[in-house]
């Protein structure tokens, strides 16, 4: 069944019988007094928001059959929100009327997915002396979108203006989307809802509200905190009519939903909508696109990437899940995590993040996920956020826990990235050992490599990339590596598959026809451009191939000014290329920064071959390393000089 949204005008339509005193309830609402002569049909009444409970404009509608055409009657049903249908207590048919022919009139008058609620009101009850509720239940379990039944006298003044409140609340706060009643019970997408708010409400995860977590839900959706009398009030009051409902002196998520139960059942609808909204949820129960995507401009040759307060909620909601506490996710508690989600949103995590050798996911695999997620598909991450409550926690949206970063031509003309996140694209022709690099990256040696999908994507495509972090410099960094996957070598490359923060050309040292395709991409895609470029050549147990190209690959980089070709050794799982890829991404443009990266490895290999032996040795690396590090700085000075 759809609902409709809430109206800023809320539009009360009464309907009945001549005689029936709509016309009277209508006047003694507005004139607070009885009027024994009316006019046959009053005239439309708008009541100001600033004099209504619910605070909204309320339009008042009267209708007289013997002036109006059914046609007219039915053009009022589908303008209307709620409609008002009156019979008088003292006169039984027109009571049979509503059964007979005013609900079914109001049915064949609006849409067939969506029946607008009904409220049925007896007047007349100064003549009686007894009710005739009674007799109305039948009615309302047959029409279900009757949303209640009310007494009441325009003669007496008698629940006159409660008529119209009521009238009000079911359309500010329907009753047929969170109640059935005719099980007496909760709908089942109410349940699910209530359930998602109870476990983000739920902060340290054991499944119980304890009173600093109800106090923090009471003045997040209330904005006034519960007194502890009250709250006592309400934890007796569960215990006494739910089993399992307290445990441990603390709401059970089966006493949360007990205590919404009792609430509509008493008349406060009210009291579960104002959380429900307050969760994001519409009149369908449905999460509303405006709480799910935030309003995220980013301009172009900016990236996303998540902001401290974005790390710090997802570090906590890692914690919250990770029960035994060994600083890994299971597939239970992974499950867990997304429980009050539509789906897990990632698959295929061994070949994406870090994880442990079971696939597990370590904290560094679910904040690299994360990271990625909001890298490349910003509105996932957006919608995900507001499902896990981050704007419930934080009480605002998912704005705060996104930074936006600056342009890359600022980088380019500063000469260092501002940036966390590096996108390497990975680019070289088929078995060159693309893969290998990339599963390298995550630790998966070079045996368990399964066969990769060669699918082309359209740029935010998630399946051909791996993240880890690097350190740079001594900074923390994430380096996505995106491997680009070539079915034809003739095959032209995309903008998206070329725009990057560095690009890694990689060739298999042992393939003689291998180089010349990196060779032609970094001419074609690269020579002009202002991002860095990494020559690699893979080398596994085959011997190294003269290479069938005019230049051979240490020529070619002497000529355009690249860095040496660095090789990769397929089995040995080395990280050096990627902390020089990452180097190379922070510092565009900026060869001294990679330059002294490339000497500091140096002389640790070189350190690494002399031994202990000797202290001599060592202070003569010092000596050299203090060198190398003097001389560039020199020549950067120099160069910023000019």
């Amino acid at each position: 069944m759809v609902y409709e949204t809430v109206p800023r005008t809320v539009r009360i339509l009464l309907l009945g019988e001549p005689g029936v005193g709509k016309t009277s309830l209508i006047l003694s609402l507005v004139t607070e007094e009885f009027t024994e002569h009316v006019p046959p049909k009053a005239e439309e009444i708008t009541i100001p928001a600033d004099v209504t409970p619910e605070q909204v404009p309320t339009n008042i509608i009267d209708i007289c059959i013997p002036e109006q055409s059914l046609e007219q009657v039915a053009e009022e049903i589908e303008r209307a929100h709620v409609i008002c249908i009156v019979f008088s207590v003292d006169r039984q048919e027109t009571l049979n009327k509503i059964a007979t022919y005013w609900l079914p009139f109001v049915r064949d008058n609006c849409p067939e997915d969506y029946r607008k609620p009904v409220i049925l009101v007896g007047n007349k009850i100064d003549l009686i002396d007894y009710s005739v509720i009674d007799n109305i239940w039948d009615i309302a379990e047959e029409y279900p979108e009757v949303d209640r039944c009310i007494e009441c006298s325009a003669k007496s003044l008698i629940n006159v203006s409660e008529m119209f409140y009521n009238a009000q609340k079911a359309v500010l706060h329907p009753i047929n989307p969170i109640y059935s009643i005719e099980e007496q019970e909760l709908t089942e997408k109410c349940k699910k809802a209530l359930s998602r708010i109870f476990k983000i409400c739920d902060l340290d995860g054991d499944g119980l509200l304890d009173d600093y977590e109800v106090t923090i839900f009471q003045k997040k959706c209330f904005d006034s905190p519960l007194q502890l009398q009250v709250l006592d009030e309400v934890k007796s009051v569960i215990a006494q009519n739910v089993a399992g409902g307290i445990e441990n002196d603390c709401i059970t998520i089966k006493g949360f939903i007990f205590l919404h139960c009792l609430f509509i059942q008493r008349g406060r609808n009210e009291t579960t909508w104002t959380v429900l909204r307050k969760f994001g949820y519409d009149e369908s129960l449905e999460l509303t696109p405006s709480y799910l995507y935030a309003s995220i401009k980013v301009p172009v040759g900016c990236t996303t990437e998540l902001s401290y307060k974005g790390q710090q909620f997802l570090t906590q909601l890692f914690e919250k899940y990770d029960k035994d506490k060994d600083g890994m996710l299971n597939p239970t508690e992974l499950k867990n995590v997304f429980s009050c989600c539509p789906r897990i949103p990632w698959h295929n995590l061994r070949y994406t993040v870090p994880t442990n050798e079971k696939g597990y996911l370590t904290l560094q695999g679910w904040m690299c996920r994360w990271t990625l997620m909001t890298l490349l598909d910003l509105q996932n991450t957006s919608a995900y956020l507001a499902y896990l409550g981050f704007n419930f926690l934080e009480n605002e949206s998912q704005k705060l826990a996104i930074h936006i970063t600056r342009e890359k031509k600022i980088d380019i003309a500063k000469k260092q990235s501002s940036r966390n996140v590096y996108q390497c694209h990975v680019i070289g022709p088929r078995s060159c050992g693309k893969t290998s690099i990339c599963r390298s990256f995550l630790g998966i040696g070079h045996k368990k490599i399964k066969a990769h999908a060669n699918e082309r994507g359209d740029g935010n495509n998630t399946d051909n990339c791996c993240i880890n972090t690097v350190l740079v410099y001594g900074q923390e960094k994430y380096l996505v590596l995106k491997e680009i996957p070539i079915t034809r070598v003739s095959d032209p490359l995309q903008p998206h598959e070329v725009n990057c923060d560095v690009a890694c050309l990689v060739y298999d040292v042992g393939a003689s026809r291998s180089f010349e395709y990196i060779a032609r991409i970094y001419i074609k895609y690269f020579a002009e451009s202002h991002i860095p470029v990494l020559i690699v050549g893979t080398r596994g147990d085959a011997l190294i191939a003269r290479q069938e190209y005019i230049l051979q690959p240490e020529m070619f980089c002497n000529k355009y000014q690249l860095l040496s070709p660095h090789f990769f050794f397929i089995k040995e799982n080395k990280n050096d290329v990627f902390v020089k890829l990452a180097t190379m991404a922070a510092f565009p443009h900026f060869q001294a920064a990679w330059i002294l990266f490339s000497k500091r490895r140096h002389l640790k290999h070189f350190a690494s071959l002399s031994g202990e032996n000797s202290s001599w040795w060592k202070a003569g690396i010092g000596v050299a390393a203090a060198t190398v590090v003097g001389f560039v700085l020199i020549k950067i000075f120099s160069f910023q000089k000019r």
